[in-house]
């Protein structure tokens, strides 16, 4: 199973990959994960990136394409994987395509956790952190049993400076306008299907699990 999954900020996108990696036993691949590993092993795809990073600037799409691409050829993923946060663009899209062509293997599906605008505001200026153990909370949907401390070890809760409504909107607005042109290209494909995230989290992962399974 070969998947990308789509999601604004606060679609929950981390919970449902997490659910589907298990499911299938295919690994779950971050590219800020695969950056970070690079890095921190001093790798030659590493240092490159590296030294783009130092300089504040973006790592160019060759790049980024060519440390997905080693990533993909490791053993672990000869069943599969699945793709967060790769490709954000039509052209990295495209690169990826050829790579999967080298590789003669084929993308199954793109899924993309659909929420509301509003909703993902409210789930964002509404989440609360731990500052002892990190544990997330939110004052409506999933309060702690004392305002503003943790159940789970007394920590004091906290929001986190850019949750809050402008940050947070901005934030949405930069990711669909830049991921519209990328739900484009894999609906002209058939590849695309469109998940409902604003069901109870294990409907969302049933949802998922269950059009995986059907192969629709």
């Amino acid at each position: 199973m070969r998947l990308i999954l789509l999601g604004p900020p606060g679609a929950g996108k981390g919970t449902q990959a997490t659910t589907i990696a298990t499911e299938f036993n295919i690994p779950h691949i971050s590219t800020g994960d695969i950056f970070r590993y690079n890095i921190k092993e001093g790798t030659e795809l590493g240092k490159k990136a590296k030294s783009f990073m130092d300089q504040g600037l973006l790592v160019p799409d060759e790049l980024v394409v060519e440390i997905v691409e080693d990533r993909l050829k490791k053993e672990d993923c000869e069943n599969g994987f699945l793709l967060d946060g790769f490709p954000r663009t039509v052209p990295q899209a495209e690169a990826l395509d050829e790579v999967m062509d080298k590789m003669n293997v084929a993308l199954n599906k793109v899924i993309n956790i659909q929420v509301d605008k509003e909703i993902l505001v409210e789930r964002a200026v509404g989440r609360r952190i731990c500052k002892g153990c990190g544990a997330t909370y939110h004052i409506k949907f999933n309060p702690s049993s004392t305002i503003d401390q943790c159940d789970k070890c007394g920590g004091s809760l906290y929001q986190r400076d850019d949750d809050n409504e402008a940050t947070v909107t901005r934030r949405i607005d930069v990711y669909l306008n830049e991921t519209m042109p990328l739900i484009e290209y894999y609906e002209k494909r058939g590849k695309l299907t469109a998940i409902d995230g604003q069901q109870h989290i294990d409907k969302v992962a049933e949802d998922i699990i269950s059009m995986l399974r059907s192969g629709k």
